[in-house]
């Protein structure tokens, strides 16, 4: 069965989103980035939020191919212009055929995407689809990685959760910049 992998960038308090969505304490660097390719190459469907699917759509599919991209941005490009995306949305409407809307049912929808043959599903911020899969117990894998600022208030990682999910540490991974990755697996 496929697993689904939730990559979030959080501040030590938890939150993934200062006030008004800011992400500007981000910290992103080639280290970082050349990490994280494990999980891209592990996957071959990126799910999304609707905010985030948009954003993401109006950056990555032209990213690699501008004259001053980096190498992380032509291989992230190329990642995401070929892996199927899913999207939660109610909103949201398209034709495109490697796109696809989970606009209800989204458990039995994502149980149903879990066992169909293929690589990992990937999930890359999206804070309101994280909730909604955390809530539903659909993610297998959490990969947190921890900045060293804390917000005091914006949109937590960890809010309203359905009760205990006992978690398996595979790995810390210390960066220099100071953020920390932090690998968890739902334990079975």
């Amino acid at each position: 069965m496929r697993k689904l992998v939730l990559c979030m960038h959080t501040s030590l308090d938890n939150f993934v989103a200062g006030p008004g969505g800011a992400m500007d304490w981000i910290h992103v660097d080639e280290e970082i980035f050349k990490y994280t390719g494990k999980l891209t190459e592990a996957a071959d469907t990126a799910l999304y939020g609707r905010v985030t699917y948009q954003m993401m759509e109006g950056y990555w599919p032209t990213a690699g191919d501008q004259p001053n991209a980096s190498d992380h941005d032509k291989d992230h490009s190329r990642w995401y212009n070929h892996v199927k995306k899913v999207v939660l949305s109610h909103t949201l409407q398209s034709q495109d055929p490697n796109l696809q809307i989970v606009s209800d049912n989204l458990a039995a929808q994502i149980r149903q995407l879990k066992q169909e043959s293929g690589k990992n599903i990937l999930i890359f911020g999206s804070a309101s689809a994280s909730h909604a899969l955390m809530e539903a117990q659909l993610i297998d894998e959490f990969w947190l990685f921890v900045n060293p600022v804390i917000l005091g208030t914006g949109i937590p990682l960890f809010k309203d959760t359905t009760g205990k999910v006992p978690l398996d540490l595979l790995s810390v991974v210390p960066f220099a910049s100071g953020v920390v990755g932090l690998h968890y697996q739902k334990r079975a």
